[in-house]
């Protein structure tokens, strides 16, 4: 029954055809994505051309005559499309890390006189190391509260909440908030929101500019499949644009960089809000990258996405009752995002077996399995397979296996 419902999903399904913008490995599925996505078709040659004739022919010229200058505008904008932000935006360069702190650090600085800076205590451990730098900079009282209960706290607090900083997904469980709702909140109480997309963007409608958020900022090697190192972004929305006063003041965000002033003057808009010398080659690539959501819709990606994760739940169901797993992914479709979790008190071990099979996954500590469901390129038909190949992991104890218990560095 499982394989009939998965042919008959693949067969119906309008992004299948976009499977042929990536080069897959054969004899692997790969449910990874929510880490490092799969390659795009398209890279291979935007890089070699880089490498090959911009840099190794036409040298410094390329700044002018390729683009360079212009790239990590240019592909803010199309990540703008994928997360519902108009042009002049989004912009693309440095670190998650690096744009993180730039913007938060702005946006608290917003909001002077409030002492109160919130974010999520499950929130990706970068995001909360961050929010204490700045609060020790700004001498901001920093609070760590579940995103579920971040509203109330709003309107308790109101008048003295600079900045709520969250993720509209749990990175651990793909469990899906309500960005919308939250950034009211946050308005409500006069506060500004900040949201990190790592694990949004590329996998659902963001829609940053009709909620009305004021910053976010998101990697581009997960969902976006920009690469090893990608690049992140980091949106402003216009109406902060003038204001817009961030601690990493780089030349590249200078009103005139060549003028080689020794007083920075920001530049207009959101070229204020680039830093430094972005790298080219890795910027490059991940514009590249972006051409597999050509003619995609988001909302096609959302419904797809829905249909891989709540098929994935249907298949575990089924086939891996009494095993020991449980679920830790919502199973209304409103409150899930792109991957699904399962809880298992072997987890790594359980994952590398997997792995050893051909079914990429991976696990977050203390137990938990997770696996990620890019729609561009997963089928029903792999899941079926993923679930399958785990049962007979469990089944055959192969997990066991003194091999499979040494941990890496890398997990």
């Amino acid at each position: 029954m499982l394989t009939e419902r998965a042919a008959a999903l693949d067969a119906a399904d309008p992004l299948a055809r976009v499977r042929d913008r990536f080069l897959l490995p054969e004899g692997v599925v790969y449910l990874d994505g929510n880490s490092l996505g799969a390659l795009p078709s398209a890279v291979p040659a935007a890089v070699e051309d880089a490498v090959h004739r911009q840099w190794g022919t036409d040298l410094i010229r390329s700044w002018n005559g390729n683009g360079w200058w212009e790239a990590p505008i240019r592909t803010g904008d199309a990540i703008g499309r994928l997360i519902g932000a108009a042009p002049g935006q989004t912009v693309a360069g440095d670190s998650t890390s690096v744009q993180l702190f730039n913007t938060l650090l702005a946006a608290a600085r917003m909001r002077p006189g409030r002492r109160l800076l919130l974010t999520d205590p499950d929130h990706f451990p970068t995001d909360q190391y961050i929010a204490d730098s700045v609060g020790r900079l700004l001498g901001l009282d920093v609070r760590r509260v579940p995103a579920g209960e971040a509203a109330e706290v709003l309107a308790a607090e109101a008048g003295n909440v600079a900045v709520a900083a969250y993720a509209p997904v749990d990175y651990r469980t793909g469990e899906l908030y309500d960005m919308a709702a939250l950034t009211a909140a946050a308005h409500s109480a006069g506060a500004l929101m900040h949201w990190d997309l790592c694990h949004a963007a590329g996998v659902l409608p963001v829609e940053l500019d009709a909620i009305q958020a004021d910053f976010a900022v998101g990697c581009g090697y997960k969902y976006l499949s920009g690469g090893p190192g990608a690049p992140a972004f980091a949106y402003v929305a216009r109406r902060h644009q003038a204001e817009f006063d961030h601690p990493i003041t780089g030349w590249h965000g200078h009103a005139e960089p060549f003028a080689m002033a020794g007083t920075y003057t920001p530049g207009e808009g959101i070229s204020r809000a680039r830093i430094s010398t972005p790298p080219l080659l890795s910027l490059l690539a991940m514009e590249a990258a972006l051409t597999a959501f050509d003619g995609v819709e988001m909302t096609a990606v959302r419904e797809k996405s829905l249909s891989l994760t709540g098929f994935f739940q249907e298949c575990a169901d089924t086939l891996l009752d009494g095993l020991g797993f449980t679920l830790a992914t919502p199973r209304d479709p409103a409150r899930r995002a792109g991957q699904v979790a399962l809880r298992h008190p072997e987890a790594y071990p359980l994952v590398a077996a997997l792995t050893a099979r051909g079914v990429i996954g991976d696990m977050r500590v203390p137990d938990l399995l997770r696996f990620g469901f890019n729609a561009l390129y997963v089928s029903h038909t792999d899941v079926l397979h993923a679930v399958t190949e785990l049962r007979a992991v469990v089944t055959a104890g192969e997990h066991r296996a003194a091999g499979f218990r040494e941990r890496p560095t890398v997990t």
